[in-house]
């Protein structure tokens, strides 16, 4: 049935998202360079998006499906069957909406001069789920393009039903099934793009695992493209608030705003990093070095 396709279809995208985030928990999150980490990161955060509204549209897709294959629309009046179809061409509306966001997200992705093959095929997967969710709402339309024919089928249809209850209850079943799974790995996604990483040390540490480059009458240079991931330790931006950084000196050597975050001295004279703007201080890069001399 259409309607398990759908949920198939978005427990698939969600699957193929969930590995794309995976894949870097899996490497200790080690790009190439920092800037990469933002790009792909970014546009992350803009297929959750994108992959929730399209969740949505499925759910509004079986709606319609549902009236259609329950005999709904043979009960209800012309101004009532004209509201579907109103509702028919918002779905549609919303579906273009959504291929135009994933066309300018792939440009931006292009442009970046970023080689990022997993987030391009998960722009593929959702791009192939809205043109499955097209087919559905043309399908739906031409039903609704001869009304008296739709309605003797919606007779049969009912008819049909009655004689198919047992496959209706297991398709139903495994609808759920799907649906729990698309829901879980979503939350698998969700954890794996709040995660953040921060390292403390001296200059001499953060040199000797090259989070640091510097020299005479050389300007410094923090986190080179082969710096050490395995020296920072991993947290989580929704419940990270404050870092004892175990040092009476700190300076934080990355670019997080000044106005996003606190150095305070705490009762045993040792400085301890409060982030205030929680928002602001991870947007432009989800790493941290903080220098203790």
């Amino acid at each position: 049935m259409k309607i398990k396709n759908f949920a198939i279809m978005a427990a698939v995208a969600l699957t193929t998202l969930a590995s794309c985030g995976n894949k870097e928990g899996n490497n200790a999150g080690a790009p190439t360079t920092a800037d990469s980490l933002h790009v792909a990161l970014a546009n992350q955060d803009s297929l959750l998006v994108i992959l929730n509204d399209i969740t949505e549209g499925m759910n509004q897709i079986k709606q319609m499906e549902n009236i259609l294959a329950t005999g709904g629309l043979g009960a209800e009046t012309p101004s009532k069957r004209q509201e579907i179809r109103n509702d028919m061409e918002q779905i549609q509306q919303a579906l273009e909406q959504r291929r135009q966001r994933l066309e300018q997200l792939e440009a931006q992705l292009a442009a970046s001069n970023q080689n990022n093959a997993t987030l391009q095929k998960a722009i593929n997967n959702l791009k192939a789920q809205i043109a499955n969710q097209q087919e559905t709402i043309d399908g739906l339309r031409n039903q609704l393009a001869d009304a008296n024919v739709k309605i003797e089928g919606l007779n049969r249809t009912v008819t049909d039903l009655g004689q198919k209850t047992d496959s209706l209850k297991t398709v139903a079943v495994e609808e759920n099934t799907a649906r729990q799974e698309a829901e879980r790995r979503a939350a698998e996604l969700n954890n794996e793009m709040n995660i953040c990483y921060y390292a403390i040390g001296t200059g001499k540490e953060l040199k000797a695992h090259n989070l640091m480059q510097s020299g005479f009458l050389r300007k410094t240079k923090v986190m080179p493209s082969n710096f050490d991931q395995s020296y920072f330790t991993t947290g989580d931006k929704r419940s990270l608030r404050t870092i004892n950084l175990g040092s009476k000196k700190a300076k934080v050597m990355t670019n997080q705003p000044e106005d996003s975050y606190e150095i305070v001295e705490a009762a045993n004279g040792m400085k301890v990093l409060k982030i205030t703007n929680p928002t602001r201080f991870w947007n432009q890069s989800n790493f941290l070095i903080v220098k203790t001399d």
